[in-house]
């Protein structure tokens, strides 16, 4: 088994506004979450200008969230997390020993098995991704007849890997999934939401994780700080074995370079900064993520 891997990591989002805001409410969903591979040592957020109220709780789906309010004029709005997170590589799953995935959404049909009850939501249409018989069929190339359920999730995160281009430019967090389905390129928030649609069109349970992903300079080359980012990946539910993690963006099942922060039916449920304001016209936002491992015994 390899060793845990501890990471610092500090997220910072900064809003700039033309005009002035006169009041600001916002939720924050920033805090790593603690899984069965996963804790976190510390955790802060700064928030400036200071927020006149501030309250924390957990939310329907476990995640930690932030409410905050700033009631005086501002045109910048800084919010800053820092988090001391250890990861530990997962036991290597063998995806043809898991159950037929006919079999699993049978378990999710009226009446539904009670060893199911809690996943079972995540079965049905959720704000931003909805079931439909195309790609039901798409899915169905990878979910032949009596095909294992967590091969079959694999073979579709291989398959959203090669036939969709990663880009950027093409989309943004409002783009419908439709779109994303018609141009067939996006970015990882697009290609968790059609493995999610993808599988709830088969009857089957999926859900929507955010978080980080570590990445590596070039051969040579430093460390560029900041130049990490926020990553979305989806989970499929698996009798026996729980919820298990793909990831269609790099096409691999996560494992201890991957962070979990939040998790959810849908990005809706899980965006990192959300809120309305009064005022401040056009706005730009700039975020930057540094996930930094720490090796020396004294950082850690």
């Amino acid at each position: 088994m390899k060793p845990a891997m501890h990471y610092r990591i500090t997220h910072r989002t900064l809003y700039e506004y033309a005009a002035p805001v006169s009041v600001s409410q916002h939720v924050a969903r920033l805090t790593p979450r603690t899984t069965a591979a996963q804790s976190y040592a510390d955790f802060t957020l700064h928030i400036e200008p200071a927020p006149t109220l501030r309250r924390t709780r957990t939310d329907y789906f476990g995640n930690e969230l932030c409410f905050f309010s700033i009631q005086e004029h501002h045109r910048r709005l800084e919010i800053t997390t820092q988090s001391r997170v250890t990861v530990n590589a997962m036991a290597k799953i063998d995806v043809t020993a898991s159950p037929a995935w006919e079999d699993v959404a049978k378990l999710f049909r009226d009446p539904v098995s009670p060893a199911v009850v809690e996943p079972y939501e995540f079965v049905f249409d959720s704000p931003q991704v909805r079931a439909a018989m195309g790609l039901a069929e798409y899915a169905l190339e990878s979910f032949a007849a009596g095909t294992p359920i967590l091969a079959g999730a694999q073979d579709l995160t291989r398959r959203i890997y090669q036939d969709f281009k990663y880009d950027p430019k093409a989309t943004t967090v409002a783009t419908p999934l439709e779109e994303v389905w018609e141009k067939r390129r996006g970015v990882c928030q697009d290609f968790a939401h059609l493995g999610i649609a993808c599988l709830r069109s088969l009857g089957l349970p999926a859900r929507y994780v955010s978080g980080y992903l570590r990445t590596h300079p070039p051969a040579g080359q430093p460390r560029l700080v900041g130049a990490d980012a926020s990553h979305a990946w989806f989970s499929v539910f698996c009798p026996g074995t729980g919820w298990v993690d793909f990831d269609p963006t790099n096409n691999c099942l996560p494992d201890d370079e991957h962070i979990t922060v939040a998790q959810g039916r849908d990005f809706g449920d899980v965006s990192p900064v959300a809120g309305i304001i009064t005022g401040g016209g056009a706005h730009e936002v700039r975020v930057s993520v540094d996930v930094e491992p720490l090796k020396n015994s004294d950082e850690i």
